[in-house]
């Protein structure tokens, strides 16, 4: 089937969990392009993707698709039962057929991607989560001969070269394809055209992210000033209308103008225009003080892999000043994540003074907060409610108004985290964090699951605050609006740098 002739789409599609809406009146089709999936967490991009997929049925609304269309899908998370498989093992699976004719397709693309015989024959949960994505990827677009590809969060895991390496392999292909993704530059430099999802539909634009999203805010902006011009003419013409009925007492033509008025302004309410309004869910961080400049110091320090069986790299002398926001850089597998781990590990607050010679040594003033990449400290079982609730010094009546300004229904608050979507879990994260009162942040891969919007908030929040920050993340829009300190992991050394570029490229 050719790109053309690869229909895939809904009609005024509308889903509801109970009576919770996901999504409502949505429309869209694809096409040849590669389409940008864009959408706030919640607003039931993997929920649409389900119904895509066949996995879910629409409440309302119907699938538009072409008899015998074949889609390759990647799903956001790698699905568990490929550990124990070898990685030959769990590409043959994307083959069309399980015969065993078609087994050489896979040495043709493990030869193309520069895998070896001998990573080919371990176990595919041995790989890093970064290798696991590219390898799916590969394997959705080129073994299982799909007609159009579907990308859940593509990104996710890996770091700047698999980055750069999937942007080159998606560039080569000619498959339709819809991807969700919150990246905004791999966005930009991958897609085409860009669909938003939203709780007023799906709005499709024939151009990449940037300008896409320029030309959405200037639409809603145009909408609400007409809306605002509507409400002044109604409200203009309904004093018109009070002055006519009065005058009627006396004049009865006042009560035909009255209702000549009053028509005029149901013919304007009738096509009243719609203005988009964004639910309030602001990402808000605690913007803390300290008094002495230096909110962290290393000397020293020997960072090491997990298991101590390996030396990664020396910080011979580095400090972290209030109002720093520092970027840290290295390639895969660095010790990036290892560094943010083992100062998060270090630091006591129960300890108000630190060893003066030790190489870890806090302000005694600080406060850490420690943004895990993983999440794993989430306890899903409970509610939103207990979670926020159990920040010290925090009450319920701060956690019902913190977590309703950030965008979560009061009917969802009591039931458990692990019914949020990892988007809403890396939010309700930053938010018992703000009760905390940090003034010096460790942030590892904070955007991994934020929506778009969510990142705004984030790089706003650090851009106005004095709060000492040091992050990872693969996000290279966000190292950009954020850092105002690149330090890079390079040969066995942090070494302070004064542009990322360089190092981007290098990827």
């Amino acid at each position: 089937m050719s790109a053309r002739q690869a229909v895939l789409g809904v009609e005024n599609a509308s889903f509801f969990y109970g009576t919770q809406r996901v999504f409502e009146g949505v429309s869209f089709q694809l096409d040849e392009a590669r389409t940008a999936l864009v959408g706030e967490n919640g607003a039931g991009k993997s929920t649409l993707l389900k119904c895509l997929l066949g996995e879910l049925d629409l409440m309302e609304g119907q699938i538009v698709r072409s008899r015998g269309l074949k889609i390759g899908y990647v799903p956001q998370e790698t699905p568990p039962d490929l550990a124990p498989l070898t990685v030959r093992e769990a590409l043959e699976r994307a083959l069309p057929v399980a015969d065993g004719s078609e087994d050489w397709k896979v040495d043709v693309l493990l030869d193309e991607i520069g895998v070896s015989y001998e990573t080919a024959q371990q176990l595919f949960g041995a790989l890093s989560g970064g290798w696991q994505r590219l390898l799916l990827i590969a394997a959705a677009a080129r073994l299982s001969e799909p007609d159009l590809l579907i990308l859940d969060e593509p990104t996710n895991h890996l770091d700047l070269s698999n980055i750069n390496t999937l942007e080159r392999w998606l560039e080569s292909e000619r498959l339709p394809m819809l991807i969700v993704s919150h990246d905004r530059e791999f966005l930009q430099r991958t897609t085409t055209r860009t669909l938003f999802l939203r709780s007023d539909g799906a709005h499709s634009f024939k151009v990449p992210f940037v300008e896409a999203r320029e030309a959405l805010l200037q639409r809603d902006a145009a909408d609400a000033a007409r809306r605002q011009l509507e409400s002044k003419e109604i409200e203009r013409l309904q004093k018109v209308a009070a002055r006519y009925r009065v005058w009627g007492v006396k004049n009865d033509k006042f009560h035909k103008r009255a209702k000549a008025t009053e028509k005029r302004i149901e013919r304007i309410e009738a096509d009243r225009t719609s203005a988009y309004s964004a639910r309030e869910r602001r990402l808000e961080l605690h913007d803390g003080e300290m008094d002495a400049k230096v909110a962290l110091r290393l000397q020293g320090l020997e960072v090491a892999t997990p298991d101590a069986a390996r030396r990664l790299f020396t910080i011979e002398r580095f400090g972290v000043g209030m109002g720093d926001r520092v970027a840290l850089l290295g390639i895969n597998g660095s010790g990036k994540s290892t560094l943010l781990s083992l100062l998060a590990d270090a630091f006591d607050p129960a300890v108000r003074h630190y060893d003066g010679a030790a190489p870890i040594r806090f302000n005694p003033q600080a406060r850490l907060a420690y943004f895990d990449q993983r999440m794993a400290d989430l306890p899903l079982r409970a509610s939103l409610l207990d979670y926020v609730s159990s920040a010290e010094g925090a009450t319920d009546r701060d956690a019902n108004a913190l977590l309703a300004k950030a965008g979560f229904a009061y009917m969802r608050i009591k039931g458990p985290i692990a019914d949020l979507s990892h988007g809403e879990r890396a939010r309700l994260v930053f938010l018992r964090m703000k009760l905390t009162r940090p003034n010096l942040y460790l942030l590892d891969e904070p955007t991994n699951h934020l929506d778009i919007e969510g990142q705004e908030d984030l790089e706003a929040q650090l851009d106005a605050s004095d709060s000492a920050c040091v992050f990872v993340s693969h996000d290279r829009y966000f190292t950009r609006s954020v850092a105002n300190r690149f330090v890079e992991i390079r040969k066995g050394r942090l070494v302070e740098i004064d542009d990322p570029e360089p190092f981007f490229a290098a990827q």
